[in-house]
């Protein structure tokens, strides 16, 4: 549910085709289109020495080891940044990294960008994206986010009104505004500012940064997968409800609906034994039941969405907490869920449906997510669902093809018979940094 502001004004943007566009190629209507699995998916990374000791260095070393990863060498230089939030103005000693220009593979609607770091007190980053579509052209450099995992230097946020004629930034999603143009992502880099208070000498370290490449076609439907890797496997995941904090913290979105994704982060949080100190929740009213669900809301929030529903904002609060790597992509079909279960990895997802196509949910939402944390002996999908009344309630078991569908789609009809859009198979991917992924053949989505 936390997404529906976002989701809402991104119908035409989420998607590969358009409507009119896929009506014409095929001769019949978008809905009448056969189902298929036809996207193509790719998560793209820097997070090995010798991959963050490519690109361009201003300022920055990469860090040698295990756990790897790229900090601040001396400043490249001095800047003000005036924060929009607190109507502070403060100089940061900055440094940046820049990817060399990459291919996606293919020619790509989307882009979500990802990043692992840890950011001491005076510091924060901010991550970039510039494209090139496949005519040749560049966008300008978009911002993707300026992040802190902690609010006390800057407020978090996204930037708002970022766009050229061919492409668009909706929060934390790079969007192509009209695939039917033909004008598509080729190539992007990513670049990466190191900011630190004058004079400090700790600096942000970032162990990851990536970003999700994609063209999901447009689909009101998909063939359902065949399954059964995971089939009678659960993962004792804990349990929260997101509805249990109804009118907390109005000034980070007042919990309830609106904090379905920190709820999900929290609950593959604690699955891993990881989360927030007695210190760190100080600050939470001691009346309030899993302060732990709060403290995870506040430190996603997004100060240009107004949410906490802030995808990559989530996993790098995930991946804040010491020993876990996390990232935003899609998958393919709940045959990859279904391996990331049988992996030990619970998997969140993201999606939106009416009331009755979702037997079991007893809602409807226009965004939502929840925690996929096994399958019962019949294939059918158990879910750790946040939109439920107390944490007693909170598993769920959903009808597979019912799931896939309403997960996986990128256009759905609302109950007045108008058009909206679908995540198209977006998920969290969470897990200990030592745990590899999961492998299918041809498959390089994460």
């Amino acid at each position: 549910m936390a997404r529906s502001r976002l989701r809402a004004a991104v119908v035409a943007g989420l998607t590969a085709l358009s409507l009119a566009a896929l009506t014409a190629a095929t001769g019949a209507p978008a809905a009448a289109a056969p189902p298929t699995h036809d996207e193509q998916i790719t998560f793209q990374e820097w997070s090995r020495y010798t991959e963050w000791r490519q690109g361009t260095h201003q300022g920055t070393f990469a860090i040698p080891g295990i756990r790897t990863g790229i900090t601040m060498l001396r400043p490249a230089g001095t800047t003000d940044y005036a924060d929009p939030y607190t109507n502070v103005t403060r100089s940061y000693d900055y440094s940046t990294w820049t990817s060399p220009v990459t291919e996606v593979g293919f020619d790509a609607t989307e882009l979500v960008a990802s990043w692992n770091a840890d950011t001491p007190a005076g510091t924060w980053i901010q991550v970039e994206m510039q494209g090139t579509y496949n005519t040749g052209g560049q966008t300008p450099w978009y911002v993707m986010g300026r992040w802190a995992s902690g609010d006390g230097d800057i407020k978090r946020t996204t930037v708002n009104r970022q766009g050229d004629p061919w492409s668009t930034i909706w929060t934390d999603t790079f969007s192509i505004d009209d695939a039917a143009n033909g004008v598509l992502l080729h190539a992007y880099q990513l670049r990466l500012t190191l900011y630190r208070a004058p004079g400090q000498w700790q600096s942000p370290r970032v162990w990851m940064l990536g970003a999700m490449s994609s063209f999901v076609p447009d689909r009101f439907t998909v063939t359902p997968s065949a399954g059964g890797i995971a089939w009678g496997t659960e993962l004792a995941v804990p349990r929260r409800s997101q509805n249990i904090h109804i009118g907390e913290y109005p000034e980070y979105d007042g919990g309830g609906e609106a904090w379905c994704s920190p709820t999900s982060t929290t609950m593959v949080l604690e699955y891993y034994g990881r989360g927030p100190s007695a210190q760190d929740l100080a600050w939470v009213d001691p009346s309030y039941a899993d302060p732990q669900v709060d403290h995870a809301a506040r430190m996603t929030y997004d100060y240009a969405y107004q949410g906490a529903g802030n995808w990559p904002f989530n996993t790098a609060y995930a991946a804040s907490f010491p020993g876990l790597d996390a990232k935003v992509t899609r998958l393919h079909s709940l045959d990859e869920a279904e391996r990331f279960i049988k992996a030990g990895i619970p998997v969140i997802t993201s999606q939106s449906f009416l009331s009755e196509e979702l037997d079991g949910a007893g809602y409807g939402t226009s965004g939502h997510l929840f925690v996929i944390v096994g399958f019962t002996a019949e294939g059918d999908v158990i879910v750790n669902d946040p939109a439920s009344s107390s944490n007693d309630v909170v598993r769920n078991i959903y009808p597979r093809a019912q799931f896939e569908q309403i997960w996986l789609r990128t256009k759905r009809y609302r109950a007045n018979g108008t058009v909206a859009s679908g995540s198209g198979g977006v998920a969290y991917l969470i897990k200990p940094w030592w745990k590899p992924w999961p492998t299918v053949p041809g498959s390089t989505n994460w």
